[in-house]
């Protein structure tokens, strides 16, 4: 039966004027501004370089603004090296040296938390993504979409309050990337973190999230967001349904929208990220 996830009123963090420019010059986001309620699932979704993993980043506290303000509201920052917030790369980026196990292992050794006990924990991750049969397996032993699971399992082993994901299914195969968002869904109904997902495509984008974040040309800005109201669980129903493409439409013509507003600066010599 079809249901609604709650979220709360108050927004859980908010990007308020932030900009991004690196030491070689690169603008890469500039005056950002959104925020995001605790238990959302948030797409932020745009042209490739146009800032979206930057704003990631920037929320992970792996780097710094240049301008504007991170806010977390109703206390401080999830803290990334007590396991607060999970990241989910492009890349699986697993040890090949070490098993699936190994690998999941890795957030909680750097917490100070030893192999024995952690293994509850662990084989509860791997569980959760259906890997559960492959604790011992190395990842030479694994195909794109098992790596990417180990992956999220990695994220997910620390139960982070805020999960960020950057473009984990980009790789993958279609079929691969529809049953992963499948699961993904499942995993956030279940363990009701705060979830934030960069991707460049329209229909994964209105599939996973309650609200979409579309944003312009480097550098990135906010240039609308588009609430997707459809009830949680989603299925193939949803995704054949005309709501959908109604939605998928709409996403699709605010992107092209985004991607026509030239940035004056731009063409002021500006280079990109």
């Amino acid at each position: 039966m079809a249901r609604s996830l709650q979220t709360t009123d108050l927004p859980l963090v908010s990007l308020h004027g932030v900009g991004k420019t690196f030491p070689s010059g690169v603008v890469a986001l500039r005056d950002a501004t959104f925020s995001v309620r605790e238990h959302e699932f948030v797409s932020l979704l745009g042209p490739s370089g146009c800032g979206k993993s930057t704003a990631l980043r920037i929320l992970a506290g792996l780097i710094e603004p240049s301008d504007g303000d991170v806010i977390w509201h109703g206390g401080a920052a999830p803290d990334g090296s007590k396991g607060e917030i999970g990241f989910v790369f492009q890349e699986p980026t697993l040890m090949p040296w070490a098993n699936v196990a190994g690998n999941v292992h890795l957030p909680l050794k750097l917490a100070g938390i030893g192999r024995e006990a952690a293994m509850p924990r662990i084989r509860e991750a791997l569980t959760r993504v259906g890997l559960g049969a492959f604790e011992t397996a190395y990842p030479r032993e694994l195909s794109g979409g098992m790596k990417m699971r180990v992956s999220i399992a990695r994220a997910l082993v620390t139960q982070p309050k805020l999960l960020l994901m950057d473009e984990p299914f980009a790789a993958l195969d279609e079929i691969t990337r529809f049953r992963l968002n499948n699961d993904l869904l499942t995993l956030w109904a279940a363990m009701r973190q705060t979830a934030i997902f960069v991707t460049h495509s329209v229909f994964e984008s209105v599939y996973l999230s309650s609200r979409i974040i579309v944003m312009t040309q480097r550098p990135g800005r906010v240039h609308a967001q588009i609430a997707v109201d459809a009830p949680y669980p989603r299925t193939e129903a949803f995704r054949t349904s005309s709501d959908y493409a109604a939605l998928c439409r709409k996403v699709s013509e605010a992107l092209v929208e985004a991607m026509a507003q030239d940035d004056l600066a731009q063409g002021s010599g500006e280079r990109a990220a």
